[in-house]
This record gives structure tokens, sequence and C-alpha cells, in this order.
């Protein structure tokens, strides 16, 4: 499908981003930084016909950028977005794009701006499966049925929670790596001892290491029977060195929450060295970029795997994508506790035997408990 219901043109009455933040007992560690509350941007279109659509613009990093994202989606995208009508999603993620390109290198924002249309996109595609009345995945062509992952299992005692995830239905699981070699291989060790040598395992140095070191981690981890090494170095480190560790690699390495734009995505792609390509559906492209990146990535022979770390809005909407695009691979689900994973994506899909199953109602599904979230509310 790639028109709104019946031909007919969609004019938004209401355009607006909400902030939620939730304290948590255990942060979230990565090799750069420390999440210690968790946060969520959600965007809220209301159509003249009072038909609502859901979106979520990725916030995690720096504490601050939650309130400031808002901001820049109330200031800047909601006086675009009711400013004329739309025929489909596409229409105003590629207009939206041309229309903050020059203001995005003005102020050095292209990431936060390319985010903040990224979650804008997914809510406009929840708006127009609900006027079509058809949920999302089957409108884009796909299956119900998808593979997950529990992510995020972090560098301290990793093997408890993954027992515990495991004992929820997960069967793959991905490890922080990038705290020191011995470190890392004794939580690899763990792991392993906890899930047995058949669980599907993956690692995440959140771009930690140096060309060099890089390829020493690949090396003392190839014995652990990795499916993947995520972002074991900076994303702009050296075309040859992404060459010559994929080369070197046991593993395939997988990679994309940090590249942007389709031609971004189209060069890693044509480069080979991802064998697993992770766009993240609110940090770029929304559904209207990220479907082609998913597209292309199959085409090419790469595993598809929608990356994310946010609320249950962005997690849905992943979960759609994935299902729209099919082909091997899981969806990431972090592991670790978040009132606004199920609150914000309610009712949030069951996990049976890895695969979760989604479900016949409209656009995304879900329906976030605004009542619940009011003490997780923050004012912008």
């Amino acid at each position: 499908m790639q028109t709104t219901p019946e031909g007919s043109p969609l004019r938004l009455a209401r355009a607006e981003a909400l902030v939620f933040r939730v304290p948590i007992a255990q942060p979230v560690t990565t090799s750069f930084g420390v999440m210690r509350s968790r946060p969520a941007v959600v965007v809220r279109l209301e159509d003249a016909d009072g038909v609502v659509g859901w979106g979520e613009i990725w916030c995690n990093f720096p504490a601050v950028g939650a309130e400031h994202r808002a901001r820049l989606f109330q200031s800047l995208m909601a006086p675009l977005l009711v400013e004329r009508t739309w025929t489909v999603p596409g229409e105003a993620f590629a207009t939206l794009g041309r229309r903050l390109h020059v203001l995005a290198l003005q102020t050095g924002e292209e990431g936060p701006i390319a985010q903040v249309i990224a979650g804008t996109d997914v809510a406009l595609w929840d708006l127009w499966g609900r006027r079509a009345g058809e949920p999302l995945w089957r409108a884009l062509g796909g299956r119900p049925e998808i593979a997950v992952y529990a992510s995020g299992l972090n560098p301290d005692a990793p093997e408890g929670l993954a027992a515990r995830k495991r004992d929820e239905g997960y069967r793959a699981f991905k490890l922080k790596v990038g705290f020191g070699r011995e470190r890392d291989l004794a939580n690899l060790k763990a792991l392993r001892a906890a899930l047995g040598e058949h669980a599907a395992l993956m690692v995440d140095a959140n771009q930690a290491w140096e060309p060099d070191e890089a390829q020493a981690a690949a090396e003392a981890m190839a014995p652990f029977g990795l499916r993947w090494l995520e972002e074991p170095m900076p994303v702009d480190a050296p075309a040859d060195a992404w060459t010559r560790l994929a080369a070197a690699s046991a593993m395939p390495l997988a990679g994309g929450e940090n590249i942007r734009g389709t031609e971004g995505f189209a060069a890693a792609i044509a480069a080979g060295a991802l064998g697993v390509i992770q766009p993240d559906i609110g940090k770029w492209g929304g559904f209207s970029g990220c479907l082609e990146v998913g597209r292309k990535a199959l085409s090419a022979g790469r595993i598809f795997c929608p990356h994310w770390l946010g609320g249950g809005v962005g997690q849905v909407a992943s979960m759609h994508l994935k299902a729209a695009v099919g082909g091997d691979g899981f969806v990431e689900v972090d592991a670790n506790d978040n009132p606004l994973r199920e609150l914000l994506g309610a009712p949030f899909p069951l996990v049976r035997e890895g695969r979760v199953m989604l479900g016949e109602a409209a656009g995304l599904g879900i329906e976030p408990n605004l009542a619940a979230l009011a003490s997780y509310r923050v004012a912008v």
C-alpha cells in the first residue's frame, strides 16, 4: 500500500512531543557511557478526524537529550506538519528532510534533526495504518512472526539477567563488551555456562576499540561461537580498517545504528564489511528510510536486524519494520527493566520460544498507557 485510505489527503490537526523519564535501580552500562535513567520522547499526531498516530525519537544520550529533541520537534517539526496536507508518509519524510537540511548544517544538529524526523515518520505511518484499518506489518507486505533477542546484557554478572530472559522465552542474547579483555572473556564464559553451547550469542562493543584492538578482541572471542560482533570500531574508522577486520574475523561484523542517510547505508552495504545491517528506526529514517535499507540489505545477501534501545513505541515499530522486510535475523529487545517499554507499547507483544507474533490491530496496534505513565512525564 502506498496511499492513504481511498486516496484521501492527510491533514494534521495537532502535533506534539511528550517526554518521559523513569529512574532505574540498575544503570545501563556501555563502553562510552552509563544511563542512570530511562528516557523516551514520544510523538503524538492527530488528524482532523481525531485519529491518532504514535512515534518515538531516539534520545538516550546525553542525559538532557530527551528534552532537547522534544523542543526541536515543537519548534521545527510541528509547524511544518500542520501547515499543509500530505498524501503518503514518504512525502512528508522527504519534504521535512529538504526543508530542514540547511538548518541542520547551520546548527551542526544533523543527528538530532534526523532523529526528530525519524520519530515523526513512525507516527505518520502509524496514523496511515490506522486510517487504512490495517496492521503495518500487513500493509507493508510482511508476515506477522519475527525472531527477537535479549539485548543490553551489562558487564556485571550478565549470566543472571540472561537466565531470567531465557525463562521469559528468549533464545538469543547480546552482551556489552569493551570493558577490558579479561572481563569480556570471563563474561562470555559465564554466559556460555549458563545458556549452553548452542544458544545464539552476540556481542556489542559500542565503538570501543581502535582497529588493532578490535582485531585482537575478535580473535580472542572467536572460540565462543558468536553470531556477530557489533560496532567494534568507531563508525568513521577508515573503510580499509573495516575491510581488514571483516576478513580476519571469524564472526560477521554488525552495525548501522550510527549510520545516517540512504547514501550512507548504500555505501556500507556496498563496501561489504558489515554482514549484519542494523538501522535504528528512531535515529534515522523511520519506516520511509529503513524499509529501503532493509530490502537493499537482503538483496545484497546481508542479515537485517533493526536496532532499538528505548521505549515501547519504537520497540513495536521496529518489530513491524522487521516483519515488513522479512528475512533471517532478529529484532533487538532491551533485557533491562524499563516500564516505558511495556507501558508505551501496550499491549506489549509476548515472547514465546524466541519469537513474537504481531497482532491484527491497525497501525502499530498499540495504545500507550498515559495514565500509568503520568508520574514519569517531564515538562518541556
